[in-house]
């Protein structure tokens, strides 16, 4: 058994400390995922890297009974908590003093544009709630390949599915979040 994996046993069985332990063989991972994080917000973001690796710890460890299978499920779930801390600071952005409101505009120039304008942040967040509607799994996807950064391999680990399902997954996702973030009919339907 690893480290990691001992650790994430302990912690499901109460054992002080497991967490912090744990935390500290991943921060380098999360650091890896914070700083794919920060870099889709763009340069002139103001949470630092750090500061959003702490608050996704934060975040994690005051989920009452957070259990966690293995490394990869740990991860997904960072990405998670680095998501909604990103939409968070994302909406504190674009308050009505801020010019408030979205815009819609297709996944590819929210990728390219998301450094400069917070509101896509937003768009892309209410998108991809609306993808978990109709497949959640697909959602998860997003969630750990875009928000985290992981690998296909990491997020198959995470998801506890195959490569060829994450890609086909990828693939499907991608393709409902251009039609809808271009305000378009979506081609999985209700």
């Amino acid at each position: 058994m690893s480290t990691i994996t001992h650790l994430l046993a302990a912690h499901r069985d109460g054992v002080p400390d497991a967490f912090g332990q744990l935390v500290g063989l991943v921060y380098a991972d999360l650091q890896r995922v914070a700083r794919g994080q920060r870099r889709r917000m763009g340069a002139g973001e103001t949470l630092n890297t750090t500061a959003l690796v702490h608050e996704a710890y934060a975040k994690i460890v005051d989920q009452a009974g957070a259990r966690f299978a293995d490394r990869g499920h740990f991860l997904a779930i960072a990405a998670v908590a680095m998501r909604q801390i990103l939409v968070d600071h994302a909406r504190h952005r674009t308050r009505d003093k801020r010019g408030g409101g979205a815009v819609h505009a297709p996944l590819d120039e929210v990728e390219e544009r998301i450094g400069r304008d917070a509101r896509h942040v937003l768009e892309l967040d209410m998108a991809l709630g609306r993808l978990a509607q109709h497949d959640q799994r697909a959602a998860r996807v997003v969630e750990c390949r875009y928000f985290a950064g992981l690998t296909e391999e990491e997020t198959a680990e995470a998801l506890e599915v195959s490569v060829r399902t994450v890609q086909r997954e990828w693939l499907k996702a991608r393709a409902w979040l251009r039609h809808e973030l271009a305000g378009r009919a979506s081609p999985i339907g209700d």
